[in-house]
């Protein structure tokens, strides 16, 4: 079993930190950072991210976005000044491709391994170990993470070289953003036109417009249940490594920056921290009606 520093123990974090636990693994937690009570009981609390990896076998990062990770990495206090030869690093964090391979780089230049594997499934996901896992990196260092993302994850998968994980990501986001603007008109469309949203989102479901977000999200729609989840302004930094990662390869994605503004709708009524489901109620706002009360 691996002793693991984990950096980051958010929504997301905090659960797949405990799912390692679970595994048998041990934990290594920053001090700095705030650490539920318990897992407080579960890993051993040290001073500062250097500190972690000096304790530590592998080294996992989620945290919020690319500065965040590169702070975490290589600030003065960061995990680099704690590394020896042949540690493991791997941000499950979403960030920039672009930085990603940069920050590989780095790490690689210590003689150790760096992965990018961020996740998709959200808190549900994270909870119950069923992660979407997409890896960017070498094979020999996804074959000794494999067990580890066994324990987090049910769909786990090499894609390419660092990087390839975080652009695999933001195609993911992509697809959920514009999946969510979707099952949100066609919801609104349903209850504007007399019809019971819910009913209509369960006999959906039995059809090819069938999809998780309709499951999930759809309901959230119908229940009004906003609570994240996962964060509009998360989704917002997501698909803005897309747009702006678009902007460089001249590609046009005129659907997901209508996403996009969609979302920046919700931020400007107050909906930075909504869960990403309320995109509904940008829709609603323009159309002057509600799914459901």
């Amino acid at each position: 079993m691996a002793t693991i520093g984990f950096i980051g123990l958010g929504i997301m974090g905090a659960h797949m930190a405990r799912n390692l636990k679970q595994a048998g693994h041990s934990l290594v937690f920053n001090g700095a950072y705030p650490i539920p009570d318990d897992l407080r009981s579960l890993g051993t609390v040290v001073a500062n991210s250097t500190s972690v990896a000096r304790a530590s076998d592998t080294i996992i990062v989620m945290v919020p976005d690319t500065p965040d990770v590169e702070n975490v990495l290589f600030a003065d206090d960061g995990v680099a000044k704690g590394l020896e030869k042949g540690q493991l690093v791997i941000d499950m964090s979403s960030i920039s491709p672009i930085e990603t391979q940069a920050f590989a780089k780095k790490i690689n230049a210590l003689g150790c391994d760096y992965l990018d594997a961020p996740v998709s499934g959200g808190e549900v996901g994270a909870r119950e170990a069923s992660l979407t896992i997409m890896v960017g990196g070498p094979q020999r260092a996804f074959d000794h993470a494999k067990p580890l993302f066994d324990a987090m994850g049910k769909n786990v998968s090499l894609i390419g070289d660092n990087g390839a994980g975080q652009t695999c990501k933001v195609a993911n986001q992509i697809i959920v953003a514009l999946n969510i603007e979707a099952v949100a008109e066609a919801l609104l469309f349903a209850s504007r036109s007399g019809a019971d949203p819910e009913r209509v989102r369960r006999a959906l479901m039995g059809g090819f417009a069938a999809s998780r977000v309709l499951e999930v999200h759809g309901e959230r729609m119908t229940k009004r249940t906003f609570d994240p989840g996962f964060r509009i302004e998360l989704h917002q930094k997501d698909l803005n490594l897309a747009l702006d990662s678009a902007r460089k390869l001249g590609l046009a994605l005129p659907n997901t920056a209508s996403a996009q503004q969609l979302f920046s709708v919700c931020v400007a009524n107050g909906g930075r921290a909504w869960d990403h489901s309320a995109m509904v109620r940008a829709l609603e706002t323009m159309s002057n009606h509600k799914v459901a009360e």
